[in-house]
């Protein structure tokens, strides 16, 4: 076996083996959900390795440093938010299961954020009246079918792997009557999830609805940098190895089995099970046997651009007291990958400086989030790729003098990521940020130890990357062997 997995399929001859060795289990990506698999796995003393390919932990949900300051990549807020004193729910349910305290990730609440369109607004905050009360307040004639809406959402078992697709534009179309409250509550949630365009799975959209509106929004008060370091240090005082700037080459198949993970170093790692974060389409286009492997036609078309923008004041000081605003300039929010690299008409605004509590710092930030065209972005020279994002700079500052009304020559730094940005950091293909339309659910593949986790396994979200993790190694490895799977 080693021959099969040590030669380079098509070369001249075996590659040379500088490692050779065997775990429980190999996770390929230091992502959340890589992370919390490795960490439930290493509690009851499984030998793991994550293998990562880049130097930088968390995938999507990462950050860095550029002059002088720490960046926040993908997090706008951690949903499934809920105060100290409750116990039950997700955040409460992962940390039991992680072995993490509340106060490791230092949680701030939102102030409030709002669903912005052309004639209405809607706010919410994390107590979920407030919600039915603006939905009285703007749309008085449907507060009745959206409380029926809220009895089918909150009576929904989400968790359950075998829900068929269905519409949920359908869905609420049938039970509201007035098209511009269905888009208004379509815009959040697709925006924070939804890897189709156009429409979404209704056991996904109850998902995330009940995640940001049922529950609610926090943010960790250094960011997802404190998030990341908690994992990460819990992980390896578990006894867990990390082998980070570690990409995989190739997953050796033999008898319908992964017999051996070759890194693009030449070291060969084998396992009982892997475990891919990866993506579906991704990790099969791995496989040896790549005829049966998936193809681009199964990843997904949706990717963004996001600006940070560093201001001399705090978003508060200028005019702006919202946590996060989802806009739409159109009466019908479209969602889907657009023709010009960007979507101007629709988007997120988020400042991190607006939670309950936030970084003492007399700066300010302005994140701000686009739907984009992936083949735009990639197509250019170097030159031309920088080329677009100067030309961005000034809609950015248009759409930010929106809501920030004072922020006028307020910014002092902006940086931007673009679909190609996503693209290299977690190898998605076209930069699809919630990877596949299609989910896997169940976490299998058609190799019997090979088992995908993260986005892809249908779990949304920070605590939902987390919590795929979680589920994948309790179903996938501790369940074989009697290894404790409760809370």
């Amino acid at each position: 076996m080693v021959a099969l997995v040590a030669g380079s399929e098509g070369g001249s001859g075996a590659r040379s083996i500088t490692e050779l060795m065997h775990y429980d289990a190999v996770i390929i990506g230091a992502g959340l959900s890589g992370l919390a698999a490795g960490i439930r796995l290493a509690y009851f003393d499984k030998r793991v390795c994550i293998v990562e390919k880049h130097y930088a932990f968390g995938g999507l949900n990462s950050y860095y440093k550029l002059n002088g300051r720490e960046f926040d990549v993908g997090l706008h807020a951690l949903t499934n938010y809920v105060p100290p004193h409750v116990h039950t729910g997700p955040l409460p349910k992962l940390l039991r299961q992680l072995r993490l305290t509340r106060e490791e990730l230092d949680l701030c609440p939102q102030r409030f954020s709002e669903v912005r369109f052309p004639e209405h607004r809607l706010r919410f905050t994390n107590d979920p009246d407030v919600l039915v009360q603006e939905v009285a307040e703007s749309f008085p004639r449907e507060i009745d079918n959206f409380r029926a809406l809220l009895r089918i959402i909150d009576d929904y078992d989400e968790l359950q792997p075998d829900h068929p697709w269905r519409s949920t534009r359908s869905l609420l179309d049938s039970v509201l009557h007035d098209p511009m409250l269905v888009e208004m509550l379509l815009c959040p949630v697709m925006f924070y999830g939804s890897a189709e365009e156009h429409d979404m799975d209704f056991t996904s959209y109850v998902t995330l609805f009940k995640s940001i509106f049922r529950q609610g929004l926090a943010r960790p008060l250094g960011g997802v940098r404190t998030i990341i370091r908690a994992l990460v240090r819990k992980f390896r005082g578990y006894g867990g190895r990390i082998r980070m700037r570690c990409g995989v080459e190739r997953l050796a198949v033999e008898d319908c089995r992964v017999v051996g993970v070759v890194l693009e170093s030449g070291d060969v790692l084998t396992a009982d099970v892997v475990l891919s974060s990866a993506g579906y389409p991704e990790t099969m286009r791995l496989c040896s046997d790549t005829s049966r492997g998936a193809t681009k036609a199964d990843a997904g078309r949706i990717s963004f651009v996001e600006s940070v923008s560093v201001l001399d004041a705090t978003p508060a000081d200028l005019g702006c007291e919202s946590t996060i605003i989802f806009f739409s300039d159109r009466d019908r929010f479209v969602y889907a990958r657009p023709d010009d690299p960007v979507d101007l008409k629709s988007g997120i605004l988020c400042c991190p400086n607006n939670y309950e509590r936030h970084e003492d710092s007399p700066e300010g930030i302005v994140r701000l989030t686009w739907l984009a065209n992936y083949d735009r972005w990639s197509e250019p020279d170097d030159a031309g790729y920088a080329g677009m994002k100067a030309a961005l700079r000034g809609q950015v500052i248009e759409r930010i003098r929106r809501y920030v009304p004072g922020v006028g020559d307020r910014i002092v730094f902006m940086d931007m990521f673009t679909p190609r940005t996503i693209r290299s950091f977690t190898g998605h293909i076209d930069g699809a940020v919630y990877g596949a339309p299609g989910k896997v659910r169940s976490g299998r593949t058609r190799l019997k130890n090979l088992f995908i986790c993260g986005t892809d396994q249908g779990f949304l979200g920070i605590i939902g990357a987390m919590w795929s993790g979680v589920l994948m190694a309790n179903a996938h490895v501790l369940s074989t062997d009697g290894a404790g799977t409760a809370s």
